[in-house]
């Protein structure tokens, strides 16, 4: 892993090995995790529907069965370290849906800035979802279509224009 904890954020040289093949995110989304902090917690464990997601014990990085995620989300909207997210390759686009956690909220349609694990600008989507995850919280799940694939190993949170 390069060094993470100097830098404070992954590249895509720690997770590439580990990311599911297009094969199996063209069939329907897939979560993919980031987790890489060995501490007491298990809340995408204990969301999973299928199973998908192990953990060796309650201290170890979660490990996900690509071919078990039905990719509903629901580790994405209880991971408290912000650590998962969705991907998703439909017939002539890419999707991530990601944990959104900042104002103002972007409405389904809006062109936003794609952002990588450092906040820099790497281009613009269009949000195709916007799911508010608990009342009283600005904790939603945003889901943005882009064009290029090289991106889906990149964005890692979103700006909103004008906002």
């Amino acid at each position: 892993m390069s060094n993470y904890l100097e830098k404070g954020y992954l590249e895509v040289s720690d997770i590439i090995d580990n990311f599911p093949s297009e094969d199996v995110f063209s069939l329907h989304p897939v979560a993919v995790s980031e987790c890489v902090q060995e501490i007491p917690c298990n809340p995408c464990v204990s969301s999973c529907p299928t199973k998908a997601i192990t953990m060796q014990d309650i201290s170890s990085i979660p490990v996900i069965n690509y071919e078990q995620c039905i990719g509903c989300g629901k580790c994405v909207q209880v991971c408290p370290g912000l650590a998962l997210f969705l991907v998703f390759k439909n017939k002539d686009s890419y999707e991530i849906t990601l944990p959104y956690e900042m104002l103002p909220l972007p409405k389904v349609l809006d062109e936003v800035y794609l952002l990588d694990r450092t906040g820099k600008r790497i281009g613009t989507g269009i949000v195709k979802r916007v799911i508010k995850v608990e009342k009283n919280t600005y904790s939603s799940l945003i889901t943005v279509s882009f064009k290029e694939k090289s991106l889906i190993y990149e964005v890692r949170n979103i700006g909103v224009k004008n906002g």
